[in-house]
């Protein structure tokens, strides 16, 4: 479950190049890796068969999302994405503002 706004989202939407080529262990060192951060929130992530995924982690403020990104195992992941993993990406940052959960 997300946190209570206001937070920024980060949202992560790419299509991968088939095969795995190291990805697997990368995404979870990454998302470990993440959560040790500070003014992480979480994350949610999903990938479809045809290759489209869409990652959208939570953070407390822009600037522990700089501190992120700057990060530089990070750095050498966002490489290797480049390189390897990814056909095309695109990254959006936003505030949230407000958010609605239900559980049925």
């Amino acid at each position: 479950m997300p946190p209570e706004p206001p937070y920024y989202a980060v949202i992560f939407t790419s299509r991968r190049h088939p095969g795995d080529d190291g990805y697997a262990a990368m995404a979870e060192r990454m998302a470990a890796l993440a959560e040790s951060q500070p003014g992480y929130l979480g994350a949610d992530s999903v990938r479809g068969a045809d290759g489209l995924g869409i990652t959208v982690s939570y953070w407390r403020d822009e600037s522990a999302i700089a501190a992120w990104k700057n990060n530089a195992e990070h750095l050498r992941a966002q490489t290797l994405g480049k390189e390897r993993w990814y056909g095309a990406f695109d990254l959006r940052i936003a505030r949230v503002e407000g958010a609605v959960h239900f559980t049925g």
